[in-house]
């Protein structure tokens, strides 16, 4: 009986770690999404400044990456874990 309970709430962590991951990738995607079309309107409205936005929109984009590739390794980890 012990046993039983063990193994479902083992399912319901590799569930939710599931659940996570996929919030992750798709937080990142709505993220980078949202930064490549305010970053393509603010070079419409001033072309001089288009340096400047990409760079830091490149900078903002590596960082959401980096921010969704580590929920990813955490749900990958709570998963291997049981």
């Amino acid at each position: 009986m012990l046993q039983a309970t063990e193994q479902g709430g083992a399912g319901l962590a590799v569930f939710g770690a599931a659940i996570g991951a996929g919030l992750a990738a798709i937080g990142a995607g709505l993220g980078i999404g949202k930064i490549g079309g305010s970053a393509m309107e603010g070079i419409a409205r001033q072309p001089e400044a288009a340096g400047a936005i990409q760079t830091a929109m490149l900078i903002i984009a590596a960082l959401i990456e980096a921010v969704a590739l580590f929920a990813a390794v955490i749900c990958l980890l709570i998963s291997f874990k049981l």
